[in-house]
């Protein structure tokens, strides 16, 4: 069976079950293989994916696959799938793919005998060609917003499959830096995630984390929005404010816990963001 029925009838398969599942991949898998996967459908390309993304067989057929994986909750489908294609364009991102570079990618997934020629196969695809990546990204990005860390992972793995090939003391290429720092923003993480990645640190401890929820802001909200959302509670509950509110004494002593939460909070954001 090629690749592309194995993909899709796994994806398929898994998310939908029965005979349906086992038709839907391997129609998607036939269309793949045959290249019609590409012929223009009713109403003509998306801007999303089109003659402008120069899209080809096996480019389109592993981003239909991202997307069903996605639309369907498959998660960790998705992960698998689109860690294996952006580690094999960020090895090819500077030139042609070397040892160094994939045997640093088998040591970080561990792949399984009986799944490795498959994985080797998608691995082979997805490095010819590297303009595509940033759609691949945005699919992971959108699929885990709610579980930064793993992102956070992904990019770490990245840094470390570029960095394959170097010494100790050289620098990463101009290609890399710039296929890192667009991966990293389709991700939505902050500098801190970035800096961590590239030294090869430890994920985002859980009180960074925290210190979003309480500011009750998104970790890809804007900096004017943090700042504003810090300043509007530090009024709620300044003592002042809650004085003319008629607060009594429990309430202030509660108020001033909570403003030295907020504080702490805000603190831990501008050191992650170097505001």
């Amino acid at each position: 069976m090629a690749i592309w029925g194995k993909l899709f009838g796994g994806v398929a398969g898994f998310a939908v079950g029965g005979p349906m599942g086992a038709v839907l991949g391997a129609a998607l898998g036939h269309a793949a293989d045959n290249g019609s996967i590409l012929e223009t459908p009713v109403g003509g390309w998306t801007d999303r994916w089109g003659p402008r993304m120069n899209a080809d067989p096996n480019g389109a057929a592993t981003f239909v696959a991202a997307k069903l994986a996605s639309v369907m909750g498959k998660r960790d489908q998705l992960y698998g799938l689109v860690m294996v294609v952006l580690c094999a364009k960020v090895a090819k991102c500077d030139g042609p793919v070397n040892r160094a570079e994939i045997d640093a990618f088998k040591r970080r997934f561990q792949i399984p005998v009986e799944n490795a020629s498959d994985v080797g196969r998608l691995f082979d695809q997805a490095r010819q060609r590297v303009d595509d990546f940033e759609s691949f990204a945005v699919e992971l990005g959108r699929a885990f917003h709610d579980k930064p860390e793993m992102l956070e992972e992904a990019l770490a793995v990245l840094f470390g499959i570029a960095r394959a090939d170097l010494g100790p003391d050289e620098a990463l290429h101009p290609a890399e830096i710039r296929f890192l720092r667009r991966v990293h923003q389709a991700f939505g993480l902050g500098p801190g995630a970035w800096d961590r990645a590239e030294s090869g640190g430890a994920r985002p401890d859980v009180s960074e984390i925290d210190a979003y929820a309480v500011l009750g802001v998104a970790r890809n909200a804007t900096d004017t929005e943090v700042r504003a959302a810090w300043r509007v509670l530090v009024r709620e509950h300044h003592p002042d404010a809650m004085t003319a509110r008629g607060a009594d004494e429990a309430a202030l002593e509660a108020a001033a816990g909570r403003i030295a939460q907020i504080n702490a909070a805000w603190d831990r954001v501008k050191r992650d963001r170097k505001l």
